[in-house]
């Protein structure tokens, strides 16, 4: 079945078309909410709570890009996260003790055990300067440097003008790379000032 098909099956209540739906995305919608978040249980959460918004709300899906669609919502359920956490801040005690094995900057076949241990070490230099973006503008760097959307899609996701994704994506750029400067040991050589 093609997407709009089961958009369609699944605005008549077809909770199987609306889980092949959800099996095309979660990988996408779970990694937003991962780098926005910087918590793995936290993204499950805010992903498992933006599916449940989705399905409850699909039949109100007017067209357009359901990718989009669905990235809004969770993005709009890290925010809800984001504010729960400003209201009542907590640090797990599990998130002290392990760390994910979840890295696309995954090593290759031919990369020996020093060239896994930098990307890894990268890539959560990466994720720590994420987290220190203003969430607006981690929101749009994901969407578009990690996640590959567009402009005109991000700005579909934000639900704000094409000028604000630009603005808000070059802003956080500009801040990341003077986090990831701070860190030249991490980045490779020819990217070292």
């Amino acid at each position: 079945m093609d997407e709009s098909a089961l958009i369609a099956a699944s605005q008549k209540g077809d909770t199987a078309a609306f889980n092949q739906l959800v099996w095309a995305y979660q990988e996408r919608a779970y990694n937003l909410a991962y780098r926005m978040l910087g918590h793995p249980d936290q993204a499950a959460d805010a992903t498992q709570d933006a599916f449940f918004s989705a399905y409850r709300a699909i039949k109100g899906f007017r067209g357009g890009s359901f990718r989009a669609w669905i990235l809004r919502i969770v993005s709009n359920a890290c925010y809800d996260q984001l504010r729960r956490k400003q209201r009542r801040p907590t640090t797990s005690l599990d998130a002290l003790f392990t760390a994910t094995d979840e890295y696309p900057l995954s090593p290759s076949i031919g990369d020996g055990p020093e060239e896994q241990v930098l990307r890894r070490e990268l890539w959560e230099t990466v994720g720590a300067g994420l987290q220190t973006l203003p969430p607006d503008q981690r929101e749009a760097v994901i969407l578009r440097d990690i996640q590959g959307l567009d402009y005109d899609e991000i700005a579909q996701v934000t639900q704000v003008s094409l000028g604000t994704v630009k603005s808000r994506i070059s802003r956080g750029r500009a801040r990341l790379r003077d986090y990831l400067q701070q860190r030249p040991e991490l980045l490779p050589p020819q990217f070292r000032l």
